[in-house]
């Protein structure tokens, strides 16, 4: 029995040394773990804590071995579960102090005939001539229609905008080239989707065209 205990209690201490030993990287990027064939041979390498990181390093495994990373990165999850449209201002902005906000604006400069408003002040857009970019659809009513980022607000948290600044976020959020007036319903089916999830019914290469110039231009993944 004393046998035993003392030869498990090696083992076990082997096995303890073996864990505190770091992952070396050679020269030629391969990632020896402790214990395997070459481990002991590899005298100038890179070494690091986990074969996690060795791999993400760029390092690679010998050939015949394979490895199932022990635990996924968390980082897109825990990004988008900070997402809050107040990250890119309280709705939409009013830069100019003329009671129109960008809303307003957008449907007036989009629109294909004068557009009427609801009152003397011209604060607020309800009928006017509107073509679809989504459908083709001609839209006469204001209250049917959104503004619709392109490139929608979560999407960019999820692929960039979380890195931005709030003066940079609130601009992407109101910019012009960024925004069209559309059917709420394709608004509201579309979400938060990127071009893999979602297209519109109409015009998919002009949307595609715009989706990707948004991103060039405000250097999203």
């Amino acid at each position: 029995m004393k046998v035993i205990l003392l030869t498990l209690c090696l083992c076990l201490s082997i096995s303890a040394s073996w864990a505190q030993e770091l992952v070396k990287k050679s020269k030629s990027a391969i990632c020896h773990a402790p214990g395997t064939q070459y481990y002991s041979r590899t005298k100038n390498f890179t070494p690091y804590d986990t074969l996690d990181q060795c791999l993400a390093s760029g390092g690679r495994l010998p050939k015949g071995q394979s490895y199932t990373p022990q635990s996924k990165p968390k980082v897109a999850l825990e990004t988008s579960a900070k997402y809050s449209r107040d990250e890119f201002g309280r709705g939409w902005a009013d830069e100019d102090k003329d009671c129109q906000n960008t809303r307003q604006e957008i449907l007036i400069s989009l629109s294909t005939a004068p557009v009427r408003f609801s009152d003397d002040r011209e604060c607020r857009v309800t009928f006017g001539r509107w073509i679809s970019m989504y459908s083709g659809e001609v839209i006469f009513d204001a209250s049917k229609l959104d503004i619709d980022h392109i490139v929608p607000l979560k999407w960019a948290w999820d692929h960039g905008a979380d890195k931005w600044g709030k003066e940079k976020r609130e601009r992407f959020a109101n910019d012009p080239i960024n925004l069209v007036a559309v059917e709420a319903s394709l608004n509201r089916q579309k979400g938060a989707k990127g071009l893999d999830e979602w297209l519109p019914p109409k015009n998919e290469i002009q949307y595609k065209s715009r989706f990707n110039r948004i991103l060039k231009l405000y250097g999203l993944k």
